[in-house]
């Protein structure tokens, strides 16, 4: 049985176009503390290149992305 993410702020990113997604997560990251979790929903497909890529630029992880249909859901943790 997979372990349920826990989640300290949820953002609803959907109908969001490039690059809104990651400016909105690259300021959400800044309102939690080291080791918190951001889940988020998005739409637009982009998001699954430009969240890990801004994930890996910035020091934190996506934890879990994964798409359903038109639907992106992804976690990630601040470490920095």
């Amino acid at each position: 049985m997979a372990e349920e993410i826990k989640a300290n702020v949820t953002l609803n990113l959907e109908g969001l176009m490039c690059p809104m997604p990651v400016v909105r997560i690259s300021k959400a990251i800044k309102d939690v503390v080291v080791g918190e979790v951001i889940e988020a929903t998005a739409t637009d497909p982009g998001v699954l290149i430009d969240i890990p890529a801004w994930a890996r630029t910035t020091g934190n992880e996506v934890i879990k992305i994964e798409r359903e249909g038109k639907i992106v859901h992804f976690f990630v943790r601040r470490l920095k």
